[in-house]
């Protein structure tokens, strides 16, 4: 009977001490959109080592300056899971819409420019909620030094959380659309990633495609994406790359080439083509429309 009693009594011990263990040992599981951006951080920080170098700033000459009176919007604040508002410049829809046009920004910031290209989208697109981040917390270039300067201190987690935030913003329910233009464009693709089954297009322009399968599997919506064939970053190699790579998993890439250098589109740069961008534009806003 003794022996039976010390027998129960050490079972019991160590049921207990087993669970003890156990729940040292037990992590919280993460949720899918912390598991794609901390996969994603590799292409950010590539990105931001190539930005934050010479070369790459000698393709961003200093950006004309814009007159950007009468906006349509206004910039909002919302909260974001580090503990620090995000914030962007919002347009809301004149009707109800649960379509969102996430804009992002070049490597200068959220400028004039960004918020005037915001404004033609949402004038030209009707019925959708437009919202161009803030990825810099405020900051803006004026000069390529400048936003070198910003580039190398650069925390891309902080850039995954307003990515985040924003897309918490919008609301479960929401159908969103991602563009962006350089910087803005890697960025574009990424939020498309993180965005998930919410995503129902992204327009990328020069921006710095992903390479990584696994995470290009994530991608649950088509893209679009204009390039420069005398561009630099991305070259045409790895846009080829990047085309080929899509198809290998099954997602569609919608690729268009022009006979230009990067910033193509945008008119203060001296790589700008008008016809170039003109085109691109109308057939941005017919995939759009059609998505």
């Amino acid at each position: 009977m003794k022996k039976s009693l010390y027998i129960i009594a050490v079972a019991v011990v160590t049921i207990g001490l087993m669970s003890l263990q156990w729940k040292k040992n037990h992590y919280n599981v993460l949720d899918k959109s912390a598991v794609i951006s901390c996969l994603n951080m590799e292409t950010q920080q590539a990105y931001q080592l190539e930005a934050s170098q010479k070369p790459f700033a000698n393709m961003h000459p200093s950006p004309v300056t814009v007159n950007a009176e009468n906006l349509l919007g206004e910039m909002i604040k919302y909260p974001s899971s580090d503990g620090k508002n995000a914030q962007g410049y919002f347009i809301r829809s004149k009707k109800k819409s649960d379509k969102w046009l996430i804009v992002i920004q070049e490597w200068w910031g959220l400028n004039d420019n960004i918020k005037l290209e915001s404004d033609k989208y949402y004038s030209a697109l009707g019925d959708v909620n437009v919202i161009a981040v803030d990825m810099y917390d405020g900051s803006v270039a004026a000069t390529p030094d400048s936003a070198m300067k910003l580039m190398r201190g650069a925390n891309m987690e902080r850039m995954s959380n307003i990515i985040n935030a924003t897309i918490s913003h919008v609301g479960k329910g929401a159908k969103i659309y991602t563009l962006g233009w350089c910087f803005g464009g890697m960025w574009s693709l990424q939020t498309a990633m993180l965005a998930g089954a919410q995503a129902k297009g992204c327009v990328m322009y020069y921006g710095r495609p992903e390479t990584n399968l696994e995470k290009l599997k994530n991608i649950q919506c088509d893209v679009i994406g204009f390039f420069g064939s005398k561009d630099k970053s991305p070259s045409p190699e790895m846009v080829d790359e990047f085309e080929k790579n899509m198809k290998s998993v099954d997602k569609k890439l919608s690729r268009f080439n022009y006979d230009a250098g990067h910033g193509f589109a945008n008119p203060s740069n001296p790589s700008f083509v008008a016809a170039a961008r003109d085109d691109a534009y109308e057939k941005t806003l017919a995939f759009l429309k059609s998505h």
